[in-house]
């Protein structure tokens, strides 16, 4: 894992600003504190930060080819790496190192942008051949790895972070407004925009390309397979297989020449991920796991009980909340955009704990969206079932006065029942996009005062267009935009609050192998029934303890909402209700104050009110220019907001025999 940066200007006659490079060079080195390297040819400048994980001794980077004229700066891990190798020494290549880094070097020499069909693994990159006069970018097919740029008048910069483009200097650090909406309803931003005006994402599963004369074009190179009928087996018929093919993700996942160990929250990923660890490698695995002192939010039991089912040497560390409110501005400043889930915080904390045993972990992300994990897959499968005949039946005049009935219920009833059938319309929008927004389309309009940036703006846009290009029934559908979208953001999260500790984070379950044959598997077999997950569940059986396996979905819970109410609500009064925050003019203070008042008697949950905190904090250390360390000094609490040490514990956890 690593940071990569880069400039390209568009003056034939220029050279790279050194000093700029460097800067953005720099700005990257929590990615890769084990070496940095910078290389300067004419128009095109390359600029790396390592974290030594294969062959620690070689592999540096800017790495060129044999003959000098082909450069690479990548991040990431190619797994099939050692395979690749043999067939381009036989074809005449001269390798120097034992990194997968120079693999893609001579693989690209022989086949050009089509290399990244041959990668297996995370990765993103950036060659620059002199030869052809070429840059090519490229990201891995799931999107594990970041990789932005920005294109001016003058240049084209690319980086592993937002904040390394800015060290650049020649983009601002603007708020592009206009995607307000969108990050209201889901809480991040998909497709190729950011939060900030100019910079883009380089999408999952696409290159981009630039020669002299031409503007950087884009190419998607892979798409998720659409289910196949010959699939559709029960989950008991196609768990043998799934299980066979998980081990050999894992065992390829294990590629390391530095210690590794896993995160492990106590939930069925990634217990069952410890366990297919544990059995792979013949040394005693580390766990770590992260909790809060509050017992509805704390899942530090299940964690140590799958520790102890595996003999794990496990830690763990408890996060106060004057801990969390103290990190929350430095997480941000990590992700670079505004944080759309509290985990963040404790993800980040506990990134910081691992690092002093280990430079690689493994984690069960995407296994829910591989899978249908999340409650709201069963809800939808249920209301979208029950819902058909009602809505083939009734008439939607009268549909209209059921829904306004629904909506005149008292509070908690009617907030269930207008999340059923009842309550809802056919169609993707308002049957899973609408009904799990944290502002429905209904409120922004009560809240946003600036009609003429947001009226015109789909905040659905791109999941609607995700949706509709998949084939197969509405699961299938909805699975494959959450993993182009809503994943993505998770993804993120990941890579960020690992780095922020220079550790490196990988994700078995993301394995493009494994994700091409799950998601050729229809979303019943996936989804029987009421039960989430069945066919990973009937894979892994043996693996996880019993009380993990019928234990309900926690999904790393943080107890926010019950520190808004009480000792921390003045964060909510100066970052959604003070008066910096008002002078921004985005929101109607009235609704503001109705929106922190329903939430502090119990009458609505905190994701909202979490979303607008971060968004203030956001604009003030990237637009306004705070120092992410002076950002909680403004909060007026009856206590200040220190870093207090986490409390930490390692277990020794004894085989269950």
């Amino acid at each position: 894992m690593c940071g990569i940066a880069g400039i390209v200007t568009l003056d034939a006659g220029a050279r790279v600003d050194e000093h700029r490079l460097r800067r953005m060079r720099d700005a990257l080195t929590h990615r890769g504190p084990d070496g940095t390297g910078l290389v300067v040819d004419g128009r095109v400048g390359l600029a790396h930060t390592r974290l030594a994980i294969i062959d620690v001794a070689g592999g540096d980077q800017p790495m060129s080819n044999e003959d000098g004229d082909v450069w690479i700066v990548f991040n990431g891990e190619i797994y099939n790496h050692n395979d690749l190798r043999p067939g381009l020494q036989a074809r005449g290549h001269r390798y120097r190192s034992r990194c997968d880094t120079e693999t893609i070097l001579h693989l690209y020499e022989e086949e050009g942008e089509r290399v990244v069909e041959h990668l297996h693994g995370m990765f993103a990159f950036a060659i620059w051949d002199r030869a052809r006069q070429r840059l090519l970018l490229g990201r891995d097919r799931l999107g594990i790895k970041p990789l932005y740029y920005a294109a001016t008048d003058g240049e084209l910069l690319f980086a592993s972070e937002i904040k390394s483009l800015l060290a650049a200097g020649s983009v601002r650090p603007t708020f592009n407004e206009g995607v307000l909406p969108e990050f209201l309803s889901t809480r991040f931003v998909s497709g190729e925009e950011t939060f900030f005006r100019g910079v883009q994402k380089l999408l999952p599963g696409h290159v981009l390309t630039w020669s002299p004369g031409d503007r950087p074009q884009a190419r998607r190179y892979w798409q998720i397979p659409a289910p196949t009928a010959e699939r559709s087996g029960g989950a008991a018929s196609t768990s043998g297989d799934l299980r066979a093919r998980l081990e050999a993700a894992v065992s390829s996942h294990l590629m390391s020449d530095v210690p590794l160990g896993v995160f492990l929250s106590g939930g069925i990923d990634s217990s069952a991920l410890a366990a297919l660890v544990a059995r792979a490698t013949n040394e005693r695995i580390r766990t770590f796991a992260v909790g809060f002192a509050d017992r509805e939010a704390n899942e530090l039991p299940y964690a140590r009980l799958a520790a102890a089912h595996i003999g794990a040497e496990h830690h763990e560390v408890t996060v106060t909340p004057s801990e969390f409110f103290h990190s929350l501005p430095h997480a941000l400043w990590h992700e670079d955009e505004p944080i759309a889930f509290p985990s963040s915080v404790p993800l980040y904390l506990l990134a910081r704990l691992a690092r002093d045993y280990v430079k690689v972990v493994l984690t069960g992300e995407g296994a829910d969206e591989l899978f249908l994990g999340y409650n709201r897959y069963r809800m939808t499968k249920w209301n979208a079932r029950l819902g058909q005949p009602y809505w083939a039946v009734v008439p939607p005049a009268v549909r209209r006065q059921v829904r306004r009935a629904v909506h005149a219920l008292p509070t908690r009833i009617g907030r269930l029942a207008r999340r059923t059938f009842v309550g809802l319309e056919p169609g993707i929008r308002d049957l899973y996009l609408e009904n799990f927004a944290v502002f429905p389309m209904a409120l922004q309009r009560r809240l946003l005062r600036r009609p003429d940036v947001f009226a015109h703006r789909d905040p659905y846009a791109t999941e609607v267009r995700c949706y509709e290009e998949a084939a197969g029934g509405l699961l299938d559908r909805i699975s494959r935009a959450d993993l182009q979208t809503y994943l993505l953001e998770l993804l993120m999260k990941q890579d960020q609050m690992s780095m922020a500790a220079s550790i490196e984070s990988r994700v078995p379950f993301l394995d493009d192998r494994l994700v091409e044959h799950v998601a050729a598997i229809p979303g019943d077999v996936k989804l029987p029934g009421w039960e989430t997950k069945g066919m990973l569940r009937a894979a892994v059986q043996d693996l996880v303890p019993p009380e993990i396996l019928a234990r309900s979905k926690m999904g790393f819970p943080v107890p926010v909402g019950r520190w808004f109410r009480e000792a921390f609500a003045p964060v909510v009064d100066e970052f959604v209700l003070g008066p910096r925050a008002a002078e921004r003019g985005y929101f109607d203070r009235s609704a503001l104050q109705q929106m922190v008042t329903a939430h502090r008697s119990g009458r609505a949950p905190a994701d909202a009110i979490w979303l607008l905190v971060n968004l203030e904090i956001w604009l003030r250390i990237f637009c306004d220019g705070e120092d992410p360390g002076h950002v909680m000094s403004a909060v007026r609490l009856g206590h200040a907001i220190t870093a207090r040490r986490s409390s930490t514990r390692s277990v020794q956890c004894a085989s269950s025999g």
